[in-house]
């Protein structure tokens, strides 16, 4: 099991938790401009990458609340713990 730092409650298992997606994904800002090739390239097609990846957490069974990761896929530790709304940290290697 994964140990997750929620930054409200504390280290927690991963089994209180429920994996968003990647973040920081920009909604398009004219959706009905669209063709329906790009919307489902929106919807459904995120990157897949091996090592450092930002991602989406809400602690649902806990206090509630979203907030943003970064996860190394490979080794599946997190690097980094941070806030919806603020910038992701800077890669340190």
């Amino acid at each position: 099991m994964l140990l997750i730092e929620c930054p409200n409650c504390g280290p927690r298992d991963e089994s209180e938790f429920t994996y968003g997606g990647e973040s920081h994904v920009i909604r398009p800002p004219v959706p009905n401009a669209m063709t329906d090739g790009e919307w489902a390239d929106y919807l459904y097609y995120r990157k897949n990458p091996l090592g450092r990846h930002m991602e989406q957490w809400n602690h649902s069974a806990g206090c509630r609340r979203w907030f943003n990761a970064v996860r190394h896929t490979g080794t599946y530790s997190f690097e980094a713990i941070y806030g919806m709304g603020e910038r992701p940290p800077e890669d340190s290697s």
